[in-house]
C-alpha cells in the first residue's frame, strides 16, 4: 500500500504529471524535460526523483547520458486500484438513487 500513496502522491503534482505525459512520447534528459518549464533543471531533477521513488519512472544509464522513461509497470498499482473503487460507483449510485426516489415518493 506504501508504493500505491507513494504514486498517488507523486501525481498530485501538476508538475509531475505533466513531466509523465512529456514521456508518455518517448524517453528524454532532464534537459530536454526542464524546457517547458520555469524552473531549473535541478527543480526538475527533484521532481523525477520522487517520479522515480514512486515506481513511476526510471533512469537509463546511456554512456554518460542518463536520460528517464516511463517504468514500464509503473503505473498498474494505480491503474488497477482505479479500476477497482470504479467498479463500486455504478452500484453505489443506483442505490442512491433508488433511496432518492423512494424518499420522495414518501414526501409526496
Amino acid at each position: 500500500m506504501e508504493s500505491l500513496d507513494k504514486q498517488f502522491a507523486a501525481l498530485a503534482d501538476p508538475t509531475r504529471r505533466a513531466i509523465l505525459s512529456r514521456l508518455g512520447e518517448g524517453r528524454a534528459t532532464v534537459a530536454e524535460l526542464a524546457e517547458p518549464f520555469a524552473m531549473s533543471q535541478p527543480a526538475i531533477s527533484k521532481h523525477l526523483k520522487v517520479l522515480e521513488q514512486a515506481g513511476l519512472v526510471e533512469t537509463l544509464h546511456e554512456g554518460t547520458s542518463r536520460p528517464r522513461q516511463l517504468a514500464p509497470d509503473g503505473i498498474s498499482a494505480a491503474k488497477q486500484y482505479i479500476e477497482q473503487m470504479a467498479s463500486y460507483w455504478p452500484d453505489r449510485f443506483d442505490r442512491l438513487d433508488a433511496f432518492l426516489q423512494s424518499s420522495k415518493g414518501k414526501e409526496e
